[in-house]
């Protein structure tokens, strides 16, 4: 008889909590923090329409595109090539691999063809001469020159075609689908392309990973050998907010010119590629920045690591789990839409203990105007451990009992076996 009635409380107790259960509304984020003062809708003008071939205007905090025409085109990259080589480089002196003391020997390949490139642009470097790698460096990013970029590559890698290799597999690291290198310098060549779109992310990559020499691309002009050129990119004269990237041109790719510029706490990158001048290049990517600055804003919606849903945790020692991302949850809208963003999670029904820290169980997706602008993973916060004996037992009928609920329950059993 004792042990009919402990059932009986047991089967009591299962029905109460599973009721409660039951009623519980799904998870969902905690609201967005609202803005210090409220937004206006303000009416948008169209975006620029650009005589190009192709062009992207990127958030660099969130990676959106913000803007784009033919961003996915294959074109060739002329000079632009340079950012990769950089990056490269920068990666490599990082692995501490190479160092910016080192002396490298200016090859006669290097020294031929460097004045012979896309634009005959050149670092005047003498043949069998020692450099520093670090004036090669600033010759290649600020100069344009070929033959820095192909002494660097050969100093890296050991010969050009081992470091465009190399050039490959940190574009497929990051993502850059339409890209594909030959050299070092961006000479005319039917199997070395790029994308707008892989220049805008290799750009955003180059300013987050290697900000030391991404420093160097706002320097407006390089004296080597008693000879002094100038920075390509007109725009360092034109707009104090932009602080690179590069140029390049050759007469089957047209004038193309990657920017990056920072207005207070927003940062943007325009890419255009195929344009019909040197300034009508400049002005183009100077009518993204300032669309782009003008009508989009950036917000953060959830931080790192703070809660945004504590839904119930099965079998656990506790009775709630708190769950959130894994890094900031930052998004860039047009101005005036803030208040009409939409948040969801999708968790699944039950979380059940044992759940590490940092696991990922779910998804945030937020929306604008029925369009996903970005989806984060949902991680658990905390560990969450088992409970006792009589608590798991317990939830292992509550959780029995909701599946014997469901009319479809039964059929799915069957059907598995």
């Amino acid at each position: 008889m004792p042990n009919k009635l402990l059932v009986a409380s047991l089967i009591a107790a299962c029905a109460a909590l599973l009721t409660q259960a039951n009623a519980q509304s799904p998870a969902t984020p905690r609201p967005m923090p609202q803005p210090a003062s409220p937004t206006i809708a303000t009416p948008t003008p169209p975006p620029p329409t650009l005589d190009a071939k192709s062009w992207v205007l990127m958030d660099y905090a969130t990676g959106q595109v913000l803007l784009e025409g033919n961003a996915d085109e294959r074109v060739e990259p002329a000079s632009i090539t340079k950012i990769m080589t950089s990056y490269v480089v920068s990666a490599e002196l990082a692995h501490g691999k190479i160092h910016m003391d080192d002396p490298v020997t200016i090859s006669e390949n290097a020294w031929r063809s460097g004045g012979a490139g896309t634009d005959g642009s050149t670092s005047f470097l003498e043949l069998n001469s020692q450099v520093p790698l670090k004036q090669l460096l600033y010759g290649m990013i600020i100069q344009s020159g070929n033959d820095a970029a192909i002494a660097l590559a050969e100093h890296t890698a050991g010969s050009e075609e081992l470091f465009a290799n190399l050039m490959n597999q940190y574009a497929a690291q990051l993502g850059m689908t339409g890209t594909h290198y030959v050299d070092a310098s961006g000479l005319p060549n039917q199997n070395h392309y790029t994308t707008a779109r892989d220049v805008a992310l290799l750009s955003r990559a180059l300013i987050h990973d290697y900000p030391a020499e991404y420093a160097i691309y706002k320097i407006k002009e390089f004296e080597w050998n008693g000879i002094k050129q100038h920075n390509r990119n007109t725009l360092l004269w034109r707009d104090s907010s932009v602080d690179g990237i590069k140029t390049g041109h050759t007469s089957a790719a047209g004038y193309c010119l990657a920017t990056s510029a920072e207005r207070g706490d927003q940062r943007l990158i325009a890419v255009v590629m195929g344009a019909g001048s040197e300034k009508q290049r400049a002005d183009d990517n100077q009518e993204l920045l300032n669309y782009g600055f003008r009508f989009f804003e950036t917000h953060k919606l959830y931080e790192v690591s703070k809660p945004l849903a504590t839904p119930a945790l099965w079998k656990g020692e506790a009775a709630t789990v708190a769950l959130g991302v894994a890094e900031d949850v930052v998004v860039t809208l047009p101005r005036g839409r803030y208040d009409d963003l939409k948040a969801s999670m999708d968790l699944p029904a039950h979380l059940i203990a044992p759940l590490e820290k940092g696991q990922k169980v779910g998804s945030l997706k937020v929306q604008l105007d029925g369009k996903t602008l970005l989806e984060r993973p949902i991680v658990v916060l905390a560990d969450a451990a088992e409970g006792g004996f009589f608590k798991r037992m317990l939830d292992s009928v509550m959780l029995w009992f909701e599946s014997e609920d469901k009319p479809d329950a039964g059929a799915a059993r069957a059907s598995d076996g």
